[in-house]
């Protein structure tokens, strides 16, 4: 049965952002560090990323693209991603979280949609047989959580302590029970799965 699965990089400490992120600098000053794993290792937003995942970091990446068949994501994390150029990064139905639909623009293949409630029941209605993935930011993630639509959460831990930026579960006040799926590892991360359990 498809499932819907939430997953976001975090530091150590729990920050999925560093201080000062924005537009063309979506991680936040020296947030790059979260994201070596992403493309095999240093790089910054002074240059284009030309680095591949290596190892651990690209089996986790294959094997989650293969089950995904459409993507949730925030409007800060669109915003702060510069649009990925208005060219969807997933080649997939991609639906961001909006509280001004109106704004969707046109081709570049973003559906934007109002909720996160509502952006999931799209989304699994047009991964068919798949599972949707919410990817972030923290806030989506977050909704998502407190309304009980995550069957799966990923936790992937960079090796880094950021002292300070936005944190996974700031202000979230809701309870949740994880099983323990399995953990990877690479030099730039360590993948922690958790089955969230429905009360």
């Amino acid at each position: 049965m498809p499932k819907v699965l939430a997953g976001i990089t975090t530091s150590v400490d729990g920050y999925i952002a560093a201080p000062g992120d924005g537009p063309g600098q979506g991680l936040g000053e020296g947030g790059e560090r979260l994201h070596y794993w992403v493309f095999g290792g240093p790089w910054t937003y002074a240059e284009e990323p030309r680095g591949e995942p290596t190892g651990e970091d690209a089996a986790w990446l294959r094997e989650v693209s293969a089950r995904v068949g459409a993507v949730v994501g925030g409007r800060w994390t669109y915003e702060a991603a510069r649009h990925w150029g208005d060219q969807n990064p997933w080649g997939l139905p991609f639906f961001i979280v909006t509280h001004r639909p109106e704004e969707e623009p046109e081709g570049g293949g973003f559906t934007f949609v109002d909720g996160v409630e509502a952006a999931v029941e799209r989304a699994s209605a047009a991964a068919a047989d798949k599972d949707v993935h919410v990817m972030g930011g923290a806030d989506v993630i977050r909704q998502a959580l407190a309304a009980g639509l995550v069957d799966e959460l990923t936790l992937i831990i960079a090796p880094v302590v950021l002292g300070g930026g936005k944190r996974l579960f700031e202000g979230f006040t809701h309870e949740l029970e994880l099983e323990h799926l399995g953990v990877r590892q690479s030099p730039f991360a360590t993948f922690v799965d958790y089955r969230v359990r429905r009360p």
